[in-house]
């Protein structure tokens, strides 16, 4: 039986429009209206993800920037988990040597050193993967994401690492180089206490060993007396490994990367097919 499902949201809950669709939205409200705990996991920031959940009319738990936080529905902290200042700065020496552009994304909002560049090279990734698509269109919606996710521009992050005030929560790293990617990807995992994962095949996320996705869902699963063997986890991608080795019920979307289909017992259709909401609407007949 199961009785909590913890989603991803990009490439797993959200179609390739960055939406969420109307069999997602109405399986989990559904699942809901059962008694079934329905949390959202995600390597997102909560400003990033409250206003898709809202405009879908879901409100549920959140478990943001893969794991650096867990808020109410409300949106109430009600747990932190960040890197530390050493390792923040170690980390940000390797990106930078091998020329990769990266975010940081903190308790006090996210930020980039070079909006400018962060567009160039999203910009460059989405074309190359979808090269039909007009470069004006791609941009657009490039500097929409700056907009919406209230990406803050700072002169040099030092200033954010040295602030008693910040807690540094993610590295979120870009990059279309293979080589470079493989060569941070290698020294950042010699840093203690960071764990390394991505999102996709162009980025590096970089958080705290105890900010990750698996960690925080056993957490809200204990807090509400739920058992994981009890627990679904839907996602697509690496950072949602943590929480399918956790879990009883691993999912993968049809369009996962190979390794994560490998691992999970069960697998949906795709995020452009609504695989979110048939798995769950599966489950909920059974």
């Amino acid at each position: 039986m199961v009785m909590c499902i913890a989603t991803d949201m990009d490439g797993t809950l959200l179609n390739q429009h960055q939406e969420i669709t109307e069999q997602n939205r109405l399986a989990l409200l559904n699942a809901i209206e059962k008694g079934v705990h329905v949390v959202v996991a995600t390597g997102r920031s909560y400003v990033e993800a409250k206003n898709v959940l809202q405009e879908a009319g879901l409100r549920v738990p959140l478990i943001c920037v893969n794991g650096a936080e867990i808020r109410e529905p409300d949106g109430t902290i009600i747990e932190m988990n960040g890197m530390g200042v050493e390792e923040s700065m170690r980390a940000a020496s390797i990106l930078r040597e091998e020329d990769i552009y990266f975010e940081v994304y903190t308790s006090h909002g996210t930020y980039t050193e070079n909006e400018q560049r962060g567009v160039d090279v999203l910009v460059d990734i989405f074309l190359t993967a979808n090269p039909e698509v007009p470069k004006e269109e791609v941009e657009k919606k490039a500097l929409e994401r700056f907009k919406e996710s209230d990406i803050k521009e700072v002169e040099g992050y030092d200033t954010l690492f040295n602030n008693d005030d910040v807690t540094i929560y993610k590295f979120l790293a870009f990059s279309r180089k293979d080589q470079s990617l493989d060569n941070a990807n290698i020294a950042l995992r010699e840093i203690p206490n960071l764990a390394i994962s991505s999102s996709g095949s162009d980025n590096i996320e970089v958080n705290s060993l105890h900010a990750q996705k698996g960690i925080a869902l056993k957490k809200y699963v204990e807090k509400h007396n739920l058992l994981l063997k009890d627990t679904m986890a839907i996602g697509d991608n690496f950072n949602d490994l943590s929480m399918m080795k956790a879990v009883g019920i691993p999912v993968a979307m049809g369009n996962a990367a190979e390794p994560i289909k490998q691992y999970c017992a069960y697998q949906t259709l795709s995020n452009r097919e609504s695989g979110v909401g048939y798995i769950v609407n599966k489950f909920l007949e059974k």
